[in-house]
Formats: C-alpha cells, sequence, structure tokens
C-alpha cells in the first residue's frame, strides 16, 4: 500500500518520465518505447492522483493536452483549441458499453428511454492539423501543439494533394477544418526499404514519419513523403451553419472536397458500438493506413453541447483502443534465413508476445548493416512492430534495459563463418549491397523454387506449363530436389498433383522433353548465375563458343569478353568454383539437354540500345528493376551496378539514391522510365 510519501516520490517520477517520453514523441518524432508502454506510465499517474488528490498538480501530464512547439516554426495560437478526447485502454466490448453506460447517466435517461445515436469513425494514427480556410481559400495550416499554441506548417500542408487549396460550394469567412495527417502503408514500406538500399536509417513507424515530414522547413521533402489526410471535424466557424449531427458534418466536408473516410457509421446504443468495434478489429490489417482505435461521438449535437467537457475533454466521445501495434519484449536468440533468391536475412528470435492482435516470436532485422545501426543484441530488450500484414520488425532496442552480459554487436558472417546455413556454400556480399547472399545457387535447397522457375522461363529453357503452383508442389512433396530431377517426371507422378490432369501431365512431359533441346547462351541463362541476365549469357555463348570453357575461364579471361566487367565476372566464377553447381550442369547433360556447341546464335530483333551502358536507381512507376534490366539487355544494352565515365545513361525512379548523386557530379545523363522506353522505341 502507498504511504503519502512514497506514493509523492512515485508520482513525480511518473510525470517526470511521461513528460521525457512525450518530448520524444511529439517533439523529436523519435519514441524509445511504444504506445503501450506510455499508456501504463499514465494509468499508473492517473490511479495515484485518484487515490490522493492532494498529488495532483497543473502540470501533470493527466491535466493538459500533450505538444510543444518546435523552434523553427512560427507559433500559431488557435482560436478554439484543439482538445484532445478521452481514451478507453479496456479493448474489450466492455470499453464500449462504459462509455454507452456513462452517455446515459449523464443525460440522464431511463432504462426504457430510447438508445442513443452514436458517430462512429477510425481513430487514425498520425499528426492532427487545423486548416483555416477564409472565403472557402486554404490561408493557414497549423499543428495541435500543445492545444492552445501549434506551428504554422501551412508550405508544407499545400504539397498534400488531399487537402484542398479552395473549398467547394463554401464562402464562410471563417471554417477551420481538422483532421489528420498520416503515411500510408505502403509509402512507409517503400520509403524503408528504398533506405535499406541505400544503406541509410530506416524509419519507426508511419506516424512518427509523418509528424516528421509536416515539420520539416524544406516542403521539398514533405512532398516526396506522399502523406495523405482525412478530415474528421471542425475549428473556428464563422458565417456558416454546421450540421445538427456530426455524421451530417462529416458529410458536408465531403461535400467541400475534404477527404472523409468512407468507414464511418451511425449506430444505436451500446451494441452498435460493439458491433463497429468488432467489424474495424476484423478490417484492420487489411487497412491501408495504421490505426490503433476506434472513435465513438454522441451524433447529436444539441445533445453533445448538453453534455458539455470534463477536465478539457468532451463527456459526448471516447477512443475505443485496440491491442498496441508495438510492444516490448525479450530478444533471445538471431537466426539466419535463407530466401529463395538466396538473400541472408536475420531474425530475430522473441520471447512471444502479443502485438497488433496475436502473438509473435519471430520479426524480420533486414540485414546486418540495419542490425548493426539499431545496435541490437542478443539479450536486449527490444520494441517490436506488427502492423497488417506487414512482418513483424525489430526497430529499435531500450537502451535503459540493457544487461551487462548483453552480447557482441551482430555479425552475420561470423556467425555463419562464411558458410550458407543450408548448402554450406560460400556467402559472398558485392561492393555497394547490403545483403549477404548464398553462392550456392541452384545446388542450395532454400533456392530451388526460385531456380527451377527461372531455368523453365520462356527466355530459357522455355518449359511451358511448368509454373508457380506446379513447382510449389513438386518440391513440397520432395518429388524434385534438384535441377535435373525435372528430366526424370513421369505422366504418372505429375497426375497426383492437385487439378493436373493427364492431359495437362502429358503436355508438360512433352514439354520438358522438347526443353532438352536448346541453346548454350538460354542455358547459361537458366542456370541464374547473379547479374548474367539474357545478353550477357548471348555474349558469353559467343565469345567462349563451349560451356567447358566458360567454366574453367579465369577472371582475367572473362573480363576479355563482351560488356563483361569485374561484378559480372567475378559472379560467374565464384558460381563455377562452387562444386555443386558443377555437378548439377553434368547432370543435367546426362539427362539429354543438349546444344550445339559453338552454335553463334543469330538474333536478328533490333539493337536500339546496343553500345550503350545504364545504371538503374530508385522505383520505377512501373517496372521491376529486373524487368528494366531484361528490355535492356534485349535491345543490345548493358545494365551496370555503378555509375562511373563509361555509363551513358542513369534511369532514375522513385527514392533515388547516391547514384544519382554519382551521376549530376559526373555529368552523366539522367532519364526516367518514360525516357528509357522511348530509347527502346527507337529505331
Amino acid at each position: 500500500m502507498n504511504t503519502p510519501s512514497v506514493a509523492g516520490q512515485r508520482a513525480a517520477e511518473l510525470r517526470a518520465l511521461l513528460d521525457h517520453h512525450a518530448y520524444l514523441y511529439y517533439v523529436q518524432d523519435a519514441p524509445q518505447i511504444p504506445d503501450a508502454e506510455y499508456d501504463k506510465l499514465f494509468q499508473e499517474l492517473q490511479a495515484l492522483e485518484a487515490a490522493h488528490p492532494e498529488l495532483l498538480t497543473a502540470d501533470s501530464p493527466t491535466q493538459r493536452v500533450i505538444g510543444a512547439v518546435l523552434d523553427g516554426l512560427t507559433t500559431v495560437r488557435h482560436v478554439v483549441p484543439m482538445l484532445s478526447i478521452r481514451t478507453e485502454t479496456d479493448t474489450t466490448e466492455g470499453g464500449a458499453r462504459e462509455f454507452d453506460k456513462r452517455v446515459r447517466r449523464d443525460l440522464k435517461l431511463a432504462d426504457e428511454a430510447p438508445p442513443v445515436e452514436y458517430a462512429c469513425e477510425l481513430k487514425f494514427d498520425g499528426l492532427a492539423i487545423n486548416l483555416r480556410y477564409e472565403r472557402g481559400v486554404l490561408v493557414q495550416a497549423a499543428t495541435r501543439g500543445d492545444g492552445e499554441t501549434g506551428e504554422d506548417v501551412t508550405h508544407n500542408i499545400r504539397t498534400l494533394a488531399q487537402v484542398p487549396l479552395r473549398l467547394i460550394g463554401v464562402d464562410a469567412p471563417v471554417l477551420e477544418v481538422r483532421g489528420e495527417v498520416y503515411m500510408r502503408r505502403d509509402v512507409f514500406e517503400a520509403l524503408n526499404e528504398a533506405q535499406r538500399g541505400k544503406g541509410e536509417k530506416t524509419y519507426i513507424n508511419p506516424r512518427n514519419t509523418a509528424a516528421g515530414a509536416v515539420r520539416q522547413l524544406d516542403s521539398r521533402i514533405t512532398a516526396s513523403r506522399k502523406l495523405s489526410f482525412f478530415a474528421y471535424g471542425l475549428g473556428d466557424v464563422q458565417g456558416w451553419d454546421v450540421p445538427p449531427t456530426h455524421t451530417a458534418l462529416l458529410d458536408a466536408l465531403a461535400a467541400m472536397g475534404l477527404p472523409v473516410d468512407a468507414r464511418r457509421r451511425v449506430v444505436a446504443g451500446a451494441d452498435g458500438l460493439v458491433a463497429f468495434h468488432a467489424e474495424i478489429a476484423a478490417q484492420r490489417d487489411a487497412l491501408p493506413f495504421d490505426i490503433d482505435g476506434v472513435v465513438y461521438k454522441v451524433n447529436s449535437r444539441a445533445l453533445q453541447q448538453e453534455l458539455g467537457f470534463v477536465s478539457r475533454e468532451p463527456r459526448w466521445a471516447v477512443a475505443h483502443k485496440y491491442p498496441a501495434q508495438e510492444q516490448v519484449t525479450l530478444l533471445r536468440g538471431i537466426d539466419i534465413q535463407v530466401g529463395r533468391t538466396g538473400k541472408l536475412t536475420p531474425v530475430a528470435k522473441l520471447e512471444p508476445v502479443f502485438v497488433g492482435g496475436t502473438t509473435v516470436s519471430n520479426a524480420t532485422l533486414h540485414n546486418e548493416d540495419e542490425a548493426r545501426r539499431k545496435d541490437v543484441r542478443i539479450g536486449d530488450t527490444v520494441i517490436v512492430r506488427r502492423a497488417g500484414d506487414v512482418i513483424p520488425e525489430v526497430v529499435g532496442v531500450v537502451l535503459d534495459k540493457r544487461p551487462a552480459s548483453v552480447g557482441e554487436p551482430f555479425d552475420l558472417y561470423q556467425r555463419l563463418a562464411g558458410r550458407c546455413p543450408i548448402c554450406g556454400a560460400a556467402i559472398l556480399r558485392e561492393e555497394g549491397e547490403v545483403d549477404w547472399r548464398c553462392s550456392g545457387g541452384i545446388s542450395c535447397p532454400a533456392q530451388r523454387k526460385q531456380a527451377m522457375l527461372h531455368f523453365a522461363q520462356r527466355r530459357a529453357l522455355d518449359i511451358e506449363g511448368l509454373g508457380d503452383k506446379i513447382v510449389e508442389q513438386l518440391v513440397d512433396a520432395g518429388v524434385i530436389k534438384t535441377l535435373p530431377d525435372l528430366y526424370k517426371l513421369g505422366v504418372a507422378s505429375l497426375a497426383q498433383l492437385d487439378r493436373m490432369a493427364d492431359k495437362s501431365a502429358g503436355n508438360l512431359v512433352a514439354a520438358i522433353d522438347r526443353s532438352k533441346q536448346t541453346t548454350l547462351a538460354r542455358f547459361v541463362y537458366g542456370l541464374g548465375i547473379r547479374h548474367v541476365g539474357e545478353t550477357t549469357a548471348k555474349d558469353l555463348a559467343r565469345h567462349f563458343g563451349a560451356l567447358d570453357r566458360l567454366m574453367d575461364a579465369s577472371t582475367e579471361q572473362l573480363l576479355e569478353a563482351p560488356d563483361v566487367g569485374p561484378v559480372v565476372a567475378q559472379s560467374i566464377r565464384t558460381f563455377f568454383e562452387q562444386p555443386h553447381n558443377r555437378e548439377v550442369v553434368e547432370q543435367l547433360r546426362a539427362a539429354g539437354v543438349t546444344w550445339a556447341e559453338h552454335d553463334g546464335e543469330a538474333d536478328t530483333s533490333p539493337k536500339p540500345l546496343a553500345g550503350k551502358t545504364f545504371v538503374l536507381t530508385g522505383s520505377l512507376p512501373t517496372l521491376e528493376r529486373e524487368d528494366a534490366k531484361a528490355l535492356i539487355e534485349a535491345a543490345g544494352g548493358k545494365v551496370s551496378g555503378s555509375v562511373s565515365k563509361k555509363t551513358h545513361y542513369v534511369v532514375a525512379g522513385e527514392a533515388a539514391g547516391s547514384k544519382l548523386d554519382k551521376a549530376r557530379e559526373l555529368g552523366v545523363e539522367v532519364i526516367d522510365e518514360a525516357a528509357l522506353r522511348a530509347l527502346l522505341a527507337a529505331e
């Protein structure tokens, strides 16, 4: 039991802790603890103040809207304060029923009175913004700040395409619209993937990334973050008749051209609230953005005014939370997974923790560089995030809880002694790459499915009918363990697969048999050697004329081949130095795969990019990088991994990195996807 002195000391500690973490979260956008941990501290302080009213202070985090104004942005005083609403942390249906019970009690409704009508919305996880329109024109955008004063971020909000610069059909002297700026999950994941590709710092979550983008002094940075906006309420209003219900207000905002989420509902009573909470919970993982709960509001404005406020929070509204999408737990170990393309990914083995609505025991660390940047070590207490269908990831370490016995900084190469944990082949990381990869290729069991699909594709051995689903079944059932096993398949074994009739099985066997007659270039391309595309495979076939000469070529001899640079030469040399890769090649030959040596394929297709070297950087609007590379190589061009004076074009997409900077430094021409397509179409 708390004595007054002990309670007072703990209350002071909690206030200091909450102020510290609120500053990190709201001002620095760099939280050190997840929301759930903050909520626990907040609730503990609330309980102490309730038990010991004398401990309640005017500056307690429980008595004010948390926030502050950043230096460098102009201060804005809100005409109508931007207040917060009460949070219901009971994530069960009991939270909804308790809110309805309070509303009915405060309205003095008898048990037999009709249900109260509520407007229900999603609780977006972003940054609250006040948009001030005068005569329908946007004149100012401000953050909530401390509720009384915020920051002028008009220059940044103007970059959001979803925020209208002029409202439709509105000529009121003043109409302030309030809403949430947020970042979609796909935008957030693409941003982090680009950061990882450049070897730079990744962002913790969409909410803090959006908040940081809104507070930029340079609006070009904000624009590049592709932020979104939803409107949900009003601030100062002069000369405009506010509709009588909240849902009618939202309809009016939508009619003005403002984005309003369509998932809102009008429901009756506690049962309606419970049903809405459950409905959105079922959809939460599939939503394109993060939410941390739903919001219930008494729909009638007249009843809202009757209910009024308590401690600067409206009695007529509540935020009903869901299980947190970030939690803290213990890192027990780090395993290494081998992906279907040979990429090695460190995976955190966690003390199981309930996060984002499910129990998580594994979380990705993405790559060695990121694990080291975050200084993640075995024995650490870590922050785990799971949102939507995104793979759970470790986003940070709670350094205050690091034990003295914590492990050493993560070293993937040392951990694996330089060998793939699945097949034992050497692991490699090329210059400028962030990922370690297994060099086992076609002989590595982890890469088996991808190797077979690549081998069977149209530009390689062209085995018609051998697609993803069939390969999946053949490998999972243990029917195929290596590429040569393809040529042992018969109608009987194929007919046993799901949805594979005798005729389809016969057609596939015939296609496999036809693939035995191929060309040296197709065969080399089908082996899936890293950096060896279709055009390079043809150049190698023409230059060496025979597979054995290619397999035995030294790095120096490989460099003599047309358009083969040091990276490609080393990749080929590494592939054929692996005994298991050579064995697979010999088994394919023994299975009857043949071609004419010195076949010198005649390729009569147009080569508009012949002699040109390209570098790809960033994400292109419609082309995946491998597809763009294939198109360039098919047109006679070469794709390099690094920019030099010999580079003719750099094709730059979204989130282009250091390669773009290098191109500008060297004066290399930079083009976009549209310009690339124009070059490809040139005669």
